[in-house]
């Protein structure tokens, strides 16, 4: 099992920054991708961005340029910069873990929620 805890969101001003943390614990053997994905109200839930174990990255073409994810594969920590916010970034953001080996597998946090003020 591998729990997920998400922190850093919050109401900020269109323009703004802000941080967001994924705590990873319990056994990560063969947990290969990590990612941020996002789900506004009414909506699907969409990628934001990914990262593997060797640091390879993928964005949402929404937030490219923008966002920055990073992770500390040592420390379990996942990481995403939100800079320069828009009110359409505004919906709850989820970590996500897959375990690739040696059963394939998906974990998601609770989510954290992200308001972006016009």
């Amino acid at each position: 099992q591998v729990q997920l805890v998400e922190s850093g969101g919050g109401l900020v001003q269109a323009g703004g920054s802000l941080r967001l943390s994924c705590v990873a614990s319990g056994n990560m053997f063969g947990v290969n991708i990590m990612a941020w994905y996002r789900q506004a109200p009414g909506g699907q839930r969409q990628l934001v961005a990914s990262i593997t174990s060797d640091k390879t990255t993928v964005y949402g073409d929404s937030v490219k340029g923008r966002f920055t994810i990073s992770r500390d594969v040592v420390a379990n920590t996942l990481s995403l910069q939100m800079n320069s916010l828009k009110p359409e970034d505004t919906a709850a953001y989820y970590c996500h873990a897959r375990r690739l080996f040696p059963i394939p597998y998906d974990y998601w946090g609770q989510g954290t929620q992200v308001t972006v003020s016009s």
